[in-house]
Order: C-alpha cells, then structure tokens, then sequence
C-alpha cells in the first residue's frame, strides 16, 4: 500500500469478502487490523504513509518494550 486510506479502504473489502465467505477467523483479525490503522489515523492526522505493524503496535503501546527509545 501507499497511503493508510488505501490500506484502510483493502480492509473493508476484504473484510466483507471474509464475511461472505462465512470466515471469522479472517474477519477478526482483519477488523482488528482495521481498528489499529483506524487509530493510527486518527492519532496521525498529518501522515498518510501506510505504517507498518509495528509503527501501530507502538502507537497503541508506547510502553512497550520493543517500542521505548532510549537516549545515550
């Protein structure tokens, strides 16, 4: 993807292909997915890079470990 809202806009039809094809797994994990860029976007109004997994992961857990930066 080039921009979070293409990412965003391949989520939605996918989800709704998952659910017509009756896969929760898939549907779970993709609302999932969506929520994250969802945030991400809204937390990052000025940025329409697609981020990566961990860039949303961080974003949502900025106290995790393998998201602390540390100054030397």
């Amino acid at each position: 993807m080039n921009t979070i809202d293409e990412h965003i806009s391949k989520d939605k039809a996918e989800i709704e292909a998952a659910k017509a094809a009756g896969d929760e797994a898939k549907v779970r994990h993709l609302e999932g997915e969506l929520k994250g860029l969802e945030e991400y976007k809204a937390h990052h109004p000025e940025d329409s890079h697609d981020p990566s997994p961990l860039e949303v992961f961080c974003d949502m857990n900025p106290e995790a470990p393998e998201c602390l930066v540390y100054d030397d």
